[in-house]
């Protein structure tokens, strides 16, 4: 598959199916970004995480995956998707759509 076809079909998933599955994405990000706030408080006494950065370590999450195991080409789709959320949630408001 080509990056441009990776790119795509990340485009394709991250505002058609996840989002019909898991709802409103920067609603999911700071409900994740919450709860590993709590356990980063409790386990180190530190925490800070915002829903943009739960997407970057998702996408660190996959890229990771990528260097273990077989290739699955649905790390490298996903991996994409949740740089280019992180990139939407962290862009000022005036440049969203």
């Amino acid at each position: 598959m080509r990056a441009d076809e990776i790119a795509m079909k990340a485009a394709h998933l991250i505002s058609g199916d996840r989002e019909k599955t898991h709802g409103d994405k920067g609603a999911n990000l700071a409900n994740i970004a919450r709860l590993w706030n709590a356990w980063l408080e409790i386990r180190f006494g530190v925490s800070g995480l915002s829903g943009a950065d739960v997407a970057k370590l998702m996408g660190l999450l996959k890229i990771a995956r990528m260097e273990s195991g077989q290739f699955n080409l649905d790390d490298a789709i996903d991996g994409c998707g949740y740089i280019a959320i992180a990139g939407e949630l962290d862009a000022p408001v005036i440049t969203r759509r």
